[in-house]
């Protein structure tokens, strides 16, 4: 990626790799509790699971969760579980019926590995997988688990990343509105629930207890409008990047084939704007993400560690 794409201002907050590092630790030791005819399928699930990558979506919950002066295990379910859809999707998305990738995260991508059919059941497994852990772990009042839950089911749905990856292999964004619905809905929106899932859970009473500890803060519904901008922001952010990163990206360091939208003839930022148009559109979608992050309560420098990663990314 060029130089003046990713300069910013003096001060950059580094990526919270130690809340990364508890999500790694929390994913590898899931046990899926697998019949023994069903190892295989299991095995294809902690191969593409346990593949590596930033985790972005968890660690937004944790740092969210941190910025309310909450640990990071009051929300480790619902962030894990995030994790599982976005494992899921990438499967599925990677599929010779949909994207016919080879790589991801600089490994045979999983159908490659194990065949269509174990990829296909290794999603389903993964998506069904999610919510029991949220059903079974997640300590918080049962309302506030059926808030959760139902912000993912409309974010994983035809509402949200399914009809946004709908509208990708369909062709069906012929406008800059439809551009920018399609991404809301496919990458978006789970960001999306990654942010507002944790507020929720972090509002008084909401990790199982009948208050906050002291010194904490909460989430009130009114809190949950500028989360969901916040969120909003950073998903069209990644995704203004993802599409400048398939044009100058390296497959070394992309951990997958670059110009994959170019060859499949996808809409994106680039072939709608150009790649100088896409710079701009990142530009300005970071200087909005700040300012949506100063309008959160608590301590969010973990919280522009992300933000900062996700604009200067360069894989």
């Amino acid at each position: 990626m060029s130089d003046a794409f990713v300069a910013r201002a003096d001060s950059e907050t580094a990526y919270p790799d130690d809340l990364r590092g508890l999500v790694e630790r929390y994913l590898a030791e899931l046990d899926f509790a697998a019949v023994g005819r069903a190892s295989r399928l299991v095995e294809a699930m902690r191969y593409s699971l346990l593949a590596g990558g930033k985790r972005i979506r968890p660690v937004l919950s944790l740092a969210v969760a941190e910025s309310l002066g909450r640990p990071p295990a009051a929300v480790m379910p619902t962030a894990a579980a995030l994790e599982l859809i976005h494992t899921y999707s990438l499967i599925h998305d990677d599929l010779p019926a949909i994207d016919n990738d080879d790589l991801r995260r600089g490994k045979p991508t999983c159908h490659v590995v194990f065949g269509d059919d174990i990829a296909i059941l290794a999603g389903d497994g993964l998506f069904a997988e999610a919510f029991r852990l949220i059903v079974e772990r997640q300590e918080a009042p049962p309302p506030t688990v059926l808030t959760v839950l139902g912000e993912i089911a409309r974010a994983t749905g035809v509402q949200g990343m399914v009809g946004g990856q709908y509208m990708d292999v369909t062709a069906a964004a012929g406008d800059d509105d439809d551009l920018r619905l399609l991404h809301s809905l496919k990458t978006g929106r789970l960001i999306e629930a990654a942010v507002v899932c944790s507020a929720v859970l972090c509002r008084v009473g909401g990790g199982g207890g009948t208050g906050a500890a002291p010194g904490t803060r909460s989430a009130d519904s009114t809190d949950l409008a500028v989360y969901r901008a916040f969120a909003r922001e950073i998903g069209l952010l990644f995704q203004v990047v993802d599409d400048i990163l398939d044009v100058e990206g390296e497959a070394a360091e992309l951990g997958k084939a670059p110009h994959q939208d170019e060859l499949l003839h996808k809409l994106t930022y680039v072939s709608r704007f150009g790649l100088e148009g896409a710079r701009a559109l990142a530009g300005e979608s970071y200087a909005r993400a700040g300012r949506r992050l100063s309008a959160l309560p608590g301590d969010t420098a973990k919280l522009r560690g992300v933000t900062d990663y996700i604009y200067r990314r360069t894989r």
